[in-house]
């Protein structure tokens, strides 16, 4: 997967379209979670060390009329973003006309613009998130050059990287993009062996694609999170009232018997007769009792992955083992995560979601070779899946 990167261009005097995930979380005007504009931050510099004129611009949230612009403006951003650079950033609070064009042909070598929302688009006709060719082309003629470091919207083909790519113009990877195609793409298609996969989360649906095509790919495959009750169910184990996907036993089956063996499944389970810290719990092995709901992996299984874990030198890790957000489930969560982090001479991959989230919450992040800023960008890709926005960029 050999793509043009930012440093490919000549940025000299250029205007620099770069596609930026600002997509921050907003409380009354204020970004609580900066972490995306600070993953940007390389980039930009970059453009603006070797001369170039960013022209930058994101989505945030989702805008389907008038009332959902508010606290959608990307204002705030242009604030932190000012701070965290050291120098001015021209906000400009359309997405296109004379007021946006001016600001840029006003720009110096250097310098950084901002531009408002581009979920602004979508109020009439979802021109942004469906591609509006229109919409691709005069975004496009706003530069010289365009850089998407946005790969958590790269699994969308979208005005803003697809749309502008397609007239033609110069496209190449910024270092967030070029990081994850290395890191997530590269456990696809040349992962260093023993390869272990660890998959949670609620259901086997949202990670069927991922575990088919990691079956020949990785050399174990752990499972844990809710859909563990799937494949329970599907060796004739009671799953008391734990989240059970009915129509897609026969599915856990199949991947049982193609796995031969690689895929592991708890052999404890947390199980509660209630959904809150206040719940009564017992640890059960394989059965579930029927009044009792599975919500979190037992110590013995914490122990059993843990060894599984060692000697791996590629571990890719997609979803919690429980439910991690309250702290009596959380142990399993915890417990895988401090195996991967402690491991030795290994790369160690989170592929983005409630698993980077529950690194960051439990302070792991850092223990991590690479933490995926899209969750749903690096599932696609652990699929084997082709994404619009990567697929747009420039081979080398």
């Amino acid at each position: 997967m050999a793509k043009m990167t930012v440093q490919d261009l000549e940025l000299k005097d250029k205007k620099v379209l770069v596609r930026v995930d600002f997509n921050v979380p907003l409380k009354d005007g204020q970004i609580t979670d900066d972490t995306r504009i600070k993953a940007a931050l390389p980039t930009i510099q970059y453009v603006i060390d070797h001369g170039g004129k960013a022209i930058l611009f994101s989505h945030l949230g989702r805008v389907k009329t008038e009332e959902d612009k508010e606290g959608k403006s990307l204002a705030p951003v242009a604030t932190r973003l000012s701070e965290l650079l050291g120098k001015d950033v021209t906000f400009v609070d359309q997405t296109r006309g004379e007021k946006l064009e001016a600001a840029i042909n006003d720009l110096k070598d250097g310098d950084v613009l901002l531009f408002e929302n581009t979920r602004f688009e979508d109020i009439d006709g979802k021109k942004e998130s469906k591609n509006d060719p229109e919409l691709g082309k005069y975004w496009a003629s706003l530069g010289d050059v365009f850089v998407n470091d946005a790969f958590g919207t790269a699994h969308r083909a979208h005005a803003s990287n697809v749309g502008i790519a397609s007239t033609g113009i110069p496209t190449a990877a910024g270092f967030v993009m070029e990081k994850e195609i290395n890191f997530v793409g590269g456990v696809v298609e040349h992962p260093e062996h023993p390869m272990v996969a660890i998959l949670g989360g609620a259901k086997v649906s949202d990670k069927i694609g991922v575990i088919e095509n990691l079956i020949d790919t990785a050399d174990k495959i752990l499972i844990g999170g809710g859909m563990t009750y799937t494949f329970y169910k599907a060796l004739g184990y009671e799953v008391g009232m734990s989240i059970c996907e009915l129509d897609k036993v026969d599915l856990a089956k199949s991947l049982l018997e193609k796995a031969n063996g690689k895929i592991i499944l708890p052999i404890d389970t947390v199980c509660a007769d209630d959904f809150s810290n206040d719940a009564h719990i017992e640890i059960h092995e394989h059965n579930i009792p029927a009044n009792l709901e599975g919500l979190d992996i037992g110590p013995k299984t914490v122990k059993l992955f843990t060894e599984e874990l060692q000697g791996a030198k590629t571990v890719i890790w997609n979803g919690p083992m429980g439910v991690f957000e309250l702290s009596k489930f959380a142990e399993g969560t915890i417990g895988v995560c401090k195996a991967i982090a402690e491991l030795k001479d290994a790369t160690t991959i989170i592929g983005g979601g409630d698993s980077a989230a529950a690194a960051e919450q439990l302070g792991f992040a850092d223990k991590f070779t690479h933490i995926s800023t899209g969750g749903g960008a690096s599932l696609e890709l652990l699929e084997g899946k082709t994404l619009p926005g990567l697929a747009a960029i420039n081979d080398k």
